[in-house]
């Protein structure tokens, strides 16, 4: 998929894995439009993209992922705007063990949400372009990170999903392709505040601080890797796992009765 005149949404766009995505995605001639609720981030980015860019290529929308009536609204805005849409980066998310049931909400439940709205403008069985819907998920969503259960689980999910929606989307011909994006551990905020975000398990810190210790990837090595799942049509339902140095296309067992 060549992305000159394609429309991108992004959530979480504001800062950190977003930012990038966001960035990537402008430089290889897509126009985006940034969700997320950081007012103050989004708002210098875009000011920095405009100078960049032109005003004309981004639009930020404040937009909760916890919110149907906000991302119906925003998804309906970009529309408007841009004429349709191409690409979703399913990307906001959160890591907080203290408060678990918004971990879900945002991590899981959040990118379900975003996820079956973008379908009523992107499937081509209701008028869409069809395109592609990248979800970050993590490493986390590949094997147990045990100072962090919930988000392990939510990231699981993630991917479960993902693989589920892909095989639905070729089987209904929807034309929309499906992938999980699967970080280690990135240089963001999220990154930075982990062993604050610990809860009941922050006698395991210890432990994470050993997983922190095997390397650390740049938010630019982090897009690189979504832009090939964005632009590369032959993949669809994969996740693609992405440390220092290494990526992998993981596989996994297939069902069986």
């Amino acid at each position: 998929m060549a992305l000159n005149g394609k429309i991108a949404v992004v959530t979480g766009a504001a800062l950190g894995i977003g930012k990038a995505i966001t960035e990537i995605l402008l430089q290889n001639g897509a126009k985006v439009v940034l969700l997320d609720v950081n007012d103050t981030a989004v708002k210098s980015l875009k000011e920095a993209l405009d100078k960049q860019y032109g005003q004309e290529r981004t639009l930020f929308l404040n937009c909760d992922v916890e919110s149907e009536e906000q991302v119906k609204a925003a998804f309906q805005k970009t529309v408007e705007t841009f004429g349709g849409l191409d690409i979703l980066c399913n990307n906001a998310g959160i890591l907080n063990e203290s408060e678990w049931e918004k971990t879900v909400s945002i991590n899981l439940v959040g990118v379900i949400r975003v996820a079956y709205l973008a379908l009523e403008h992107m499937n081509k069985l209701t008028g869409g372009r069809g395109g592609v819907i990248v979800n970050t998920a993590s490493l986390a969503g590949l094997g147990p990170l045990l100072s962090c259960p919930v988000y392990t689980a939510t990231k699981h999910g993630v991917i479960g999903f993902t693989r589920a929606m892909a095989a639905a989307s070729a089987a209904s011909g929807y034309g929309i392709r499906f992938n999980a994006l699967c970080p280690g551990f990135v240089q963001t905020d999220l990154f930075s505040t982990i062993l604050d975000r610990l809860g009941q398990f922050s006698h395991l810190a210890d432990v994470t601080q050993k997983y922190k210790e095997k390397g650390v990837l740049n938010v630019s090595e982090v897009a690189q890797c979504l832009l090939e799942l964005v632009t590369d049509e032959t993949k669809n339902g994969e996740a693609l796992l992405v440390v220092p140095n290494r990526k992998k296309y993981m596989t996994f067992p297939t069902l069986t009765w």
